[in-house]
């Protein structure tokens, strides 16, 4: 099977800030074509997750998981998860902070602080159930890749706009 590469929206691309759709039609090839598209796209990109709007489809799915990245060092692994109509809840008010990056701000990176305990749950490709606990990277990634399914990107969460700037500048910096 080809490996199918789509172009990534970039911050500043209008559709980026759409609300996207709900998906009604589960276990479809064109649904099916979307989401190995989307892990193609995801992995040429070495990203740890990607949000279906940002490849221009404004429906609410997500992809993420991780098991290394060199974008990512020492953080834990995360499950290999298609979400489809996700939902969560905050389980901890606790916020962690975290250098966030993203495959639509590329180069960049940002210090965002979020809930670090939350419940997640959507569908599978196929309609079936997902339902997890996470906490710490996995909510992060979680957390970042909802946000997208809203019109959201992390520049928007940050507290502290000096914590914001190109990956480069940060580390000769020292700064993250």
């Amino acid at each position: 099977m080809a490996v199918a590469v789509r172009p990534i929206l970039r911050i500043g691309d209008p559709r980026l800030r759409q609300v996207s759709d709900p998906v009604d039609d589960f276990d479809t090839p064109e649904l099916h074509e979307l989401i190995r598209d989307m892990f193609d796209t995801m992995a040429a990109a070495e990203g740890a997750g990607l949000a279906a709007p940002q490849i221009g489809v404004l429906k609410r799915i997500m992809i993420f998981g991780i098991e290394s990245s060199s974008r990512y060092r020492d953080v834990e692994a995360v499950p290999t998860t298609v979400l489809i109509n996700p939902e969560f809840e905050v389980l901890d008010e606790v916020r962690q902070g975290f250098w966030e990056g993203c495959l639509s701000v590329p180069g960049m990176r940002g210090y965002v602080e979020r809930p670090a305990g939350i419940f997640y749950r959507g569908l599978d490709q196929y309609g079936e159930p997902i339902e997890r606990s996470a906490e710490g990277f996995h909510a992060i990634v979680f957390q970042h890749e909802y946000d997208h399914l809203d019109g959201i990107l992390y520049p928007d969460r940050l507290e502290d706009t000096t914590k914001f700037g190109f990956v480069d500048e940060l580390a000769a910096a020292g700064i993250s």
